[in-house]
This record gives structure tokens, sequence and C-alpha cells, in this order.
């Protein structure tokens, strides 16, 4: 069972992470753009991980005899001005996606829930494997730029990316 406080915020955490898969799909559709298709199968596999997440949180709520609340969201950002702004928003935004992981596990602990606590570590470990993944590619980007065949070089290796 979850306290009123939790299920309102896990069902924010539907929504966030919806908005999550919708914020990636636009990034791979500024890729299109820009004839990049590895980098648009990165952002497309990433809205698809992001979509499992809400499944899992809005799977989550009904085990525990909550309802999940199916919300409105903002339009995603679809204009970047590079591909390094793209992957600096990509990080700012797991950066976010961690703060409200870490709010409800807090709300969890302090319930004293141990199923949410149980099913929030997951996402705990997840968020440091996200952010992890956008460092090291604003890294490399940073390192040896994004022009010439260096940009073919990234664009193919990120098109390598499989669902999980």
């Amino acid at each position: 069972m979850l306290s009123e406080k939790l299920l309102n915020e896990m069902n924010d955490q539907v929504k966030y992470e919806m908005f999550s898969a919708n914020y990636y799909l636009a990034m791979s559709a500024y890729f299109m753009d820009l004839d990049l298709p590895g980098f648009a199968t990165f952002f497309r596999v990433q809205a698809q991980e992001e979509q499992m997440h809400a499944m899992k949180f809005f799977d989550f709520i009904d085990e525990v005899n909550g309802r999940a609340r199916i919300q409105a969201m903002d339009e995603p950002k679809g204009d970047f001005e590079s591909i390094e702004s793209v992957i600096e928003a990509a990080l700012e935004h797991e950066q976010f996606v961690t703060e409200r992981i870490h709010l409800l596990m807090e709300i969890a602990v302090e319930e004293k829930n141990y199923p949410a606590v149980s099913f929030l570590n997951w996402f705990v470990d997840e968020q440091v494997e996200e952010e992890a993944t956008f460092q090291q590619l604003m890294a490399k980007i940073k390192r040896v730029g994004a022009k010439g065949h260096i940009l073919y070089l990234l664009d193919k290796e990120m098109g390598a990316r499989q669902p999980e």
C-alpha cells in the first residue's frame, strides 16, 4: 500500500518518465534531420528505455493496489544548437530524473515502505548508469570534437546501441 503522498509522487514519475521518452524522441528527430542515423538510433533506444521505466512505475503502483493516473505533459524541446548541446541537455535531464528518484526514495524510507524502497533501489542504480553514459559521451565529444571523420565514427558507434 502506498501513502497518498508516495502514490502522487509515483504517478508524477510515470509522467516524467514518459516525458523523458518524448524528449529523447525529439532528440532523435533532431539527429535524423542532421543525417546522423547512429545518434538518432541511440536516442530512439533511450526513448524506449524511458517508456519501459514508466511502465515499471505504472505496474508497481497497480501491484500495491494503487491507481495509476495518466497526466498531460509539456512538449519537449526539439531544436538544439549543436551535438554537444543535445548531450548536455540529456545529461541535465538525467540529473533531474536522479533528483526525482532520490525524492521518491526519501519518502519511501521516511514512511518505512520497504516494498517501495526495494523497487526504487533498481532506479537508484539505473540513474548512476544513465548519468555515466551521458558524462562519458560528453567527455568524448569535448575531447575529440564532433566534426569530419570523427563525427562519422561517433555516429557509427552510437548506432550500435541495442535495446536492453
